[in-house]
């Protein structure tokens, strides 16, 4: 027994998927139920009613004659009567054989009184003159017999088994219309397909889409209309200045437009969208992008579905060859020849077949609904080889909306797109919404401004290093409209948003000063432009590819800051487009941080109002640095991570430079130091993070020299020409393999911060503490012993750092250090805890000195 759920599921399979079914397969299904209902009621009344009925056919004799057999046995005698009155004759047939199947009273009158006329012969005269016609002599279970048997032996197979054959060949016509819809590597995405359709065509972001579509359409024909006059204030029709034109050469080659060329307009909502129908809707833009990936790599549905059909064209033709000769095989009358005489007495029988008229009624309908399925299958066939049903194109839809970017689909993706076309294309239309990242993108907008509200983006506010209000969004759909409604913001940073914005509302913003475009190809408004060209001072920009840029950023002539961060090696260099760095005419800083093997020529259009430029490569070995004598008002050079082996002699020719940092490079040796007297500015050096074994005695000739750094390299010694540097304030040789402090360091009375951190100093010299300024006193990590009484001559000391080492004890003069406190006194807790209490009273207090090393 079903229950009622079970049936009510198998019912609710054909609308399920009726979207996918076109008018020839719904067609074919209302001909297989018409087939199933023909070989069931043939099937039915076959049980009921179908039979044969079978007469003997008598032999013709004219004498009435015993012929015995010559094997002295009579197998039957034929005995005829004839009256002359009723012209009427009689045969009575009796078995020799068979006595318990012919009566006993006709064998033993024939055999022993020959015909003499008796009482009970006188009785059997009156009998035949009362009947009439021929009589045989069969009972009833004979008949029955020889109708069952002729029913197997004269009736065809075809009679017999008509009904079965048609049910048979129903059911395989079924599954195979239905087949792809239940095969386990196609039911999954036609499922999928079915239900994303369905949601997609029943969303309500569906209709404000196209809504928004009709209402765009609409104002678009009313602005040709009208024409300029009706252009908002806040659009410019004239070509300023700064505004960009065609002939720019950034603009050309990027394809760049701005998205102020058209008016803005208000789009008035037709559909409001709730939280719950925009996420939903964000959901339904992933199912279908990962449904597309999923399937459109491959075309296994629309081979099945041809597949199925041929097979089915095959089987039409099978059964219309096959039936077509068993046609006039159905016959009503049927002659049978049993075989079995020495049972009843008779060799051949003729038999009628009562349901041979309705059963070749049947098979003609029959035929007529396969020449039907068959023609439609013809036609299904043409259907699929006539167009490539492998490609779709949208480009109707794109037509009719504002949608163009509705990409075309193929494969298993494109058939199922062209069945559901059958059923309406409606639904194509509608789906083709969700496929369109400009449609994502509205929803995304709208979406996100509900999400971040003005309170929302104020939380978010913070202070930084520098002590402006900043704000930092990553990885959202887009810009909110309320982060322009901050306008006492100082600093914004965009990051990992692939689809912002900047409209004019951003001319709110008037302390916005600095930009961050991280992994962010920020789009603006010819207003907004137009805003930051004329505020913006400082701009980052971190990308993967150069295209990423956005060409708006080489427009910026107010622009003194720019940080590059990405890849720009020597094979992208021709297409950053550095030539339009020529606008930037208040350029001070230029920070590239990549992989460059050169330095890029078109920096030279920025050179003449250049200060800084740093070069932070990733390892990639810097070769031409040619282009670095033209930078002759460059007063801070980095070159971090380049690869440099020496110093290059390009930077002897920066007469303004003032510090060079070279850090992270392979620079064994600096003979080349003796060209820096050529650089009287210079003022800090670092050589940090190389591999420098020693310090020529040239380096005196840098005068001038306020910093030296040369931490992490390969140093063993301190030569005595560092120490004639009068005017060197900060020295660092931390982690090197020193193991003297020299005894001249006592001659750097300007030093303040000296770091030799990482070494192998194991005795102070008391030199050391006639540098009464220093303010920080690195001695970690050493070998050191002890710490001289001394150390309170350094009464401007506000960090000392002596962990690391081998001291037992610290010294109690610590506490006439008047500026130490134990936040800058970097030693281990019992080493602390050695000092007298009075002392470590005092290096306790507070005190309102700001804490600072120097580096």
């Amino acid at each position: 027994m079903f229950t009622l759920a079970e049936v009510a599921s198998l019912s609710d399979i054909q609308p399920t998927y009726r979207i996918l079914k076109p008018w020839w397969d719904v067609f074919m299904d209302y001909l297989a139920v018409v087939m199933l209902m023909v070989a069931i009621f043939a099937g039915t009344m076959q049980l009921t009613k179908d039979q044969v009925v079978c007469l003997p056919v008598l032999q013709s004799t004219v004498n009435s004659k015993v012929q015995p057999d010559t094997s002295g046995k009579a197998d039957f005698t034929t005995v005829e009567t004839t009256t002359g009155q009723e012209a009427a004759s009689t045969r009575t047939v009796s078995f020799g054989s068979a006595p318990t199947v012919t009566p006993d009273i006709l064998l033993s009158r024939a055999t022993s009184s020959q015909y003499q006329p008796t009482e009970s012969g006188q009785e059997l005269k009156k009998e035949q003159k009362d009947s009439s016609g021929r009589k045989t002599n069969l009972d009833f279970q004979q008949y029955v017999f020889i109708n069952q048997m002729c029913y197997h032996l004269a009736l065809p197979w075809y009679s017999k088994y008509f009904p079965y054959l048609v049910l048979i060949h129903t059911i395989i016509l079924i599954v195979s219309s239905n087949f792809w819809f239940k095969y386990p590597k196609t039911c999954s995405k036609i499922e999928h397909f079915v239900s994303i359709l369905g949601k997609c065509f029943e969303s309500p972001w569906t209709t404000k889409a196209l809504s928004e579509t009709a209402c765009e359409d609409s104002e678009e024909n009313k602005q040709r209309l009208t024409g300029a006059q009706s252009l908002p204030k806040y659009v410019s029709t004239s070509s300023d200045e700064g505004s960009p034109s065609a002939s720019t050469p950034m603009i050309t080659k990027s394809g760049f437009k701005f998205s102020a060329d058209k008016p803005m307009i208000e789009i008035p909502s037709v559909t409001i969208l709730d939280k719950k129908d925009g996420e939903q809707a964000k959901a339904l833009f992933e199912k279908v992008r990962k449904f597309r990936a999923h399937v459109e790599d491959s075309d296994l549905i629309y081979k099945l579905y041809v597949g199925q059909t041929v097979i089915k064209t095959v089987k039409f033709i099978f059964i219309l060859c096959y039936t077509a000769n068993f046609v006039n095989t159905i016959s009503f009358e049927h002659i049978c020849n049993p075989k079995v005489e020495h049972l009843i007495g008779y060799t051949q029988f003729e038999c009628t077949h009562n349901m041979a008229y309705m059963l070749k009624k049947l098979l003609i309908s029959y035929i007529s609904l396969i020449c039907v399925y068959g023609f439609i299958c013809l036609y299904t066939l043409f259907w699929l080889f006539r167009i490539p049903l492998k490609e779709y194109s949208f480009e109707k839809v794109r037509e009719e909306s504002s949608f163009s970017d509705i990409p075309d689909v193929k494969n298993d993706f494109a058939f199922l797109l062209h069945m559901v076309d059958q059923y309406d294309q409606l639904y194509s239309k509608r789906f083709g919404v969700f496929l369109s990242e400009v449609s994502e993108n509205k929803l995304r907008g709208i979406s996100l401004n509900h999400e971040w509200t003005y309170e929302k983006l104020r939380q978010h506010v913070s202070r930084n290093a520098q002590d402006k209000q900043e704000l930092h969004l990553f990885m959202l759909s887009g810009v909110p409209d309320a982060v322009f409604d901050l306008t006492d913001l100082d600093v914004l940073k965009l990051e990992l948003i692939p689809e912002a914005k900047i409209t004019a509302k951003i001319s709110q913003m008037t302390n916005l000063q600095e930009l961050h475009l991280y992994h962010c190809p920020a789009k603006v408004e010819q207003t907004a432009f137009s805003f930051l060209r004329d505020h913006l001072r400082c701009l980052h920009v971190k990308f993967t590819d150069v295209a990423e840029i956005p060409a708006w950023v080489y427009l910026l002539k107010t622009l003194r800051e720019l940080y590059l961060i990405g890849n720009l090696n020597s094979e992208n260099n021709k297409m950053i487009g550095l030539e339009s760095l020529r606008e930037l005419r208040h350029l001070k800083i230029l920070h590239v941080k990549s992989n460059l093997t050169k330095i890029p020529p078109n920096i030279t259009d920025v050179a003449p109002h250049l200060t800084k430029l740093v070069i932070h490569n990733d390892g990639t070995k810097l070769v031409v640095l040619n282009s670095l004598k033209k930078m002759t008002n460059v007063a801070e050079l980095e070159l971090q991570n380049c690869e440099l082996e020496r110093i290059p002699h390009a930077i002897f020719s920066l007469s303004n430079l003032q510090e060079l940092d070279l850090k992270s490079n392979s620079i064994r040796t600096i003979e080349e130091i003796i060209s820096f007297q050529h650089l009287k500015r210079l003022t800090c050096l670092k050589l940090w993070h190389n591999k420098i074994v020693s310090i020529p005695s040239s380096i005196t000739h840098i005068k001038n020299l306020e910093s030296l750094y040369l931490s992490n390299n390969k140093l063993e010694t301190l030569p005595a020409a560092v120490f004639s540097l009068q005017k060197l304030r900060c020295l660092d040789v931390s982690y090197n393999s020193i193991a003297v402090i020299p005894v001249e360091i006592g001659l750097l009375q300007n030093l303040q911060h000296f770091h030799i951190t990482g070494n192998k100093v194991d005795v102070l010299p008391k030199q050391l503490f006639k540098c009464v300024k220093l303010r920080t006193l690195s001695l970690g990590q050493n070998c050191i012993t002890s710490i001289p009484d001394k150390v309170s001559q350094l009464l401007q000391l506000t960090y000392l750092e002596l962990k690391g080492n081998c001291l037992d004890r610290l010294p109690a003069t610590l506490g006439q250090c008047q500026l130490l406190r134990k936040s800058g006194l970097i030693v281990e807790d019992h080493l602390f805890d050695t000092l007298p209490s009075e002392v470590k009273e005092v290096l306790n207090q507070d005190t309102s000195i700001p804490f600072a090393n120097g580096i």
